[in-house]
């Protein structure tokens, strides 16, 4: 595990700081009487980002090389960081978000396919168990540092530069071995649409509530009277609660059926969404109520992939994976913005309602598919812990401790015939 350290703690200074950014965004809109919509687009830009940056990523770890990947990526996003600060024009704040997006998946994919590179098999659950805690710590360090600053000035975004820099430095210095080349994972998605339509569905509303929820919930708590220490302590709770709930959500997944454990997650978001739905004004009841809407929550999207992963076969749980990551990226894209839109027509108490009356639609589909499709395998040790955000790429999945090496190598890590068949070409030219 030390040998990794330098990812870890460049994961940690980019995590924190982009989740600092997110937050820091949608506080400074709303106290300059931005219209919610708009912070909710800026959020859906973000996703679209991500989305699109993975081909893109893709491209360039081919072209240049991991390190070279990373450092110009990164440049890109600190550039983004710092001109929010020189222009308050919303129209260059949504394409900023949209090109930060693109560079932090392209430095997600960096990470995570040298991480897979050189973790041993035996190793490969420890090591994403801990990219993945870093990811948690992160997320909550950020918006613990947002609390020292209620002014809501430059400071923040100069914060969110010196982290994400600071970033590049233990990846720029490790002694590690660069790694293979990549290849594209594939992703047959209708399908998979077919294989795990109950994963797929839990997996968009997921996406959609939790999306929402990084996007939207500072906005719903400086509404109803926080202020920008205690916003810091409501967004830090939720997200703390979803990093304590995922050890004993995954002891309880391994003993009951993960498709019951979803919809009863279901049920408990849909009721903790009401209680902060009616809470009108800044109360302990929020903050209590928030903390368990993050255990439910944050413990949708591993349940959801651990029952796809009972229903495929080995050789298809990379491609699963990566359907699943893609889905909820697009729930979070349309559900930041579709949910704004929402508040800004009805009141902050929208964001909570909308997501209660969510929670039944996504009840009532669920339990209609489970009814259609009763085949669940359920095993041992399925349940993988996983963010409540996109802080992963598609490469995620060949960390994934369920995933065989050999099935890795196949999908992610061999080169293309066509660039064998060159290479071999090029050694013959070179015999004769």
């Amino acid at each position: 595990m030390r040998s990794f350290i330098s990812l870890y703690l460049t994961n940690l200074f980019l995590v924190g700081g982009t989740g600092l950014l997110t937050t820091y965004l949608a506080l400074y809109l709303t106290q300059h009487d931005i219209s919610t919509f708009w912070v909710g687009l800026i959020t859906s830009a973000y996703y679209l980002g991500l989305l699109s940056g993975a081909k893109i990523a893709y491209y360039f770890i081919k072209s240049v090389g991991h390190i070279r990947t990373f450092s110009a990526s990164t440049a890109m996003v600190i550039a983004c960081i710092a001109t929010h600060g020189l222009s308050d024009n919303i129209y260059l704040w949504i394409v900023l978000r949209l090109l930060v997006g693109i560079g932090m998946m392209c430095n997600y994919m960096v990470l995570e396919s040298w991480l897979n590179e050189q973790a041993e098999p035996e190793h490969r659950g420890r090591v994403f168990s801990m990219y993945m805690i870093t990811s948690y710590l992160g997320m909550i360090g950020g918006q613990y540092t947002l609390s020292q600053f209620p002014e809501l000035g430059l400071a923040p975004l100069l914060l969110v530069c010196i982290a994400v820099s600071i970033g590049i430095v233990p990846i720029a210095i490790t002694r590690r071995i660069h790694p293979k080349p990549l290849k594209p994972i594939p992703i047959g998605f209708i399908s998979y649409l077919k294989a795990i339509p109950q994963s797929l569905t839990a997996v968009f509303f997921a996406g959609i509530i939790n999306g929402s929820f990084y996007g939207l919930a500072p906005v719903y708590a400086k509404s109803i009277g926080f202020d920008t220490r205690s916003i810091a302590l409501f967004m830090s709770l939720t997200i703390f609660a979803g990093l304590l709930a995922q050890w004993p959500m995954g002891l309880l997944s391994d003993k009951f059926k993960r498709s019951i454990l979803i919809r009863i997650n279901t049920v408990f978001i849909g009721a903790i969404s009401i209680v902060l739905c009616i809470n009108a004004t800044a109360h302990p009841v929020v903050l209590f109520a928030t903390f368990a809407f993050g255990l439910f929550a944050f413990t949708l999207y591993p349940l959801s992939s651990a029952l796809a992963n009972s229903r495929v076969n080995d050789d298809e749980r990379v491609g699963v994976s990566s359907a699943l990551l893609m889905v909820f990226g697009v729930g979070a894209g349309i559900g930041s913005t579709l949910l704004a839109q929402l508040m800004e027509l009805m009141g902050h108490q929208a964001l909570y309602g909308a997501i209660s009356l969510l929670t039944v639609v996504m009840f009532s589909l669920l339990t209609a598919i489970n009814s259609i499709q009763k085949r669940e395998k359920p095993q041992q040790s399925d349940y993988v812990v996983t963010p409540s955000d996109i802080t992963v790429s598609p490469l995620s999945a060949t960390l994934d401790p369920r995933i065989e090496e050999s099935i890795i190598s196949e999908q992610c890590l061999e080169p293309d015939k066509s660039e064998q068949q060159e290479v071999d070409d090029t050694s013959n030219c070179h015999q004769k």
